[in-house]
């Protein structure tokens, strides 16, 4: 019997980011962050369910991360803009136990999706028996 994930978001980075990255595209500079902008749109899927983060990238989903919660350490949100905060998007970046950092950029409702994960978290701290 398989066990039931409750899916909270899915989908891909919002759209506003590219939309904002492409009108400023004008001024040559910004073309770097337009190119990035563009791979996440096109390349990045994330999901978020009561037992996991998941985030696939590459090429037809090639790259895919699978984070459970107890491996969390900490949630931190960056506000990516005056634009990401009237549209809800920013960067909420993921702290593992082993020292990984995990970075999910243009993440919409991304404050509540943060809240979310922090709520799930493992904050039992092992007791002195079962340290080494």
């Amino acid at each position: 019997m398989a066990i039931q994930e409750e899916v909270q978001f899915e989908g891909r980075p919002h759209i506003v980011d590219f939309i904002v990255n492409t009108l400023l595209l004008v001024t040559i500079i910004w073309l770097p962050l337009w190119v990035g902008s563009l791979v996440r749109q096109l390349f990045v899927r994330y999901r978020i369910t009561n037992r996991r983060i998941t985030i696939e990238s590459g090429w037809m989903g090639q790259k895919r991360y699978d984070i459970v919660y107890r491996e969390i350490r900490s949630v931190r949100v960056i506000p990516n803009s005056i634009v990401g905060g009237l549209f809800n998007y920013g960067v909420v970046l993921v702290n593992t136990k082993d020292g990984t950092q995990i970075e999910m950029k243009a993440l919409p409702r991304f404050r509540e999706l943060a809240d979310y994960i922090e709520e799930r978290l493992d904050r039992r701290q092992p007791s002195p028996a079962t340290r080494s």
